[in-house]
């Protein structure tokens, strides 16, 4: 008799991963590190492209706030899409704070209508009187210094101010983010043209502090801003 013996069907062997597939992955992952890539050269060749600005720089542009027309250097402005004449509410710039004897510092500046801000001398009276502790910091000649209080919101910051001028020397400094960074001061003043001006600057510069207006209004009185 002749005995038939059922063999198992041979099993098809488990397909490959698809080439396309893993193409795909890989080419779109390739595309996510030339994105970063390029953002990261843009940013670099942005900082190196940057120049300190100057007193005699020239190329300027004219632009329009609070009804006042100012004339500004190109190489002042901090972001390059500001660059561009018109009408405008708000102008940031970078200017150097260079009194004799002083390391250079870039003082950052932002010019607003007077409507937008207030100044530090008002704060003074108006908000960090209010808020000052008992301490008394020591440390920069012809300044107070006053930590504020944390339980308002002002943990980490001080201010600083003449207590011997109607008009006084005012900037609030914050202690830096980062360990190891310079501790970073905001003075807001009106212009005599009547434009808002913000600084932000290092620390540093308070050791100069009775030079910093004049030496701010050297920049702002070239562009009409002062």
């Amino acid at each position: 008799m002749l005995v038939m013996s059922s063999q198992p069907a041979p099993t098809a062997p488990p397909h490959p991963p698809s080439i396309g597939f893993n193409l795909a992955g890989i080419a779109v992952l390739a595309l996510l590190l030339a994105v970063g890539a390029a953002y990261l050269l843009d940013e670099i060749g942005r900082t190196a492209r940057t120049p300190t600005p100057s007193l005699e720089d020239g190329s300027p542009i004219v632009q329009t706030i609070s009804g006042r027309e100012l004339t500004i250097p190109t190489a002042w402005f901090r972001y390059g899409e500001q660059i561009r004449e018109g009408f405008t509410n708000q102008i940031d710039l970078t200017l150097i704070f260079a009194p004799d004897g002083v390391t250079p510092l870039p003082v950052q500046v932002m010019l607003l209508p007077r409507s937008r801000a207030r100044t530090s001398s008002t704060l003074l009276d108006a908000v960090y009187l209010h808020q000052f502790g008992d301490e008394t910091l020591a440390g920069i000649s012809g300044l107070v210094g006053k930590p504020l209080g944390a339980a308002a919101g002002y943990e980490g910051e001080r201010v600083w101010y003449d207590p011997l001028s109607a008009n006084p020397f005012v900037a609030k400094c914050m202690a830096p983010i980062e360990p190891g960074a310079p501790e970073q001061c905001v003075r807001t003043v009106y212009l005599p043209s009547g434009i808002a001006a913000v600084y932000a600057f290092d620390a540093t510069a308070l050791q100069s502090w009775r030079q910093f207006d004049g030496q701010m209004q050297l920049w702002l009185e070239k562009i009409g801003a002062w």
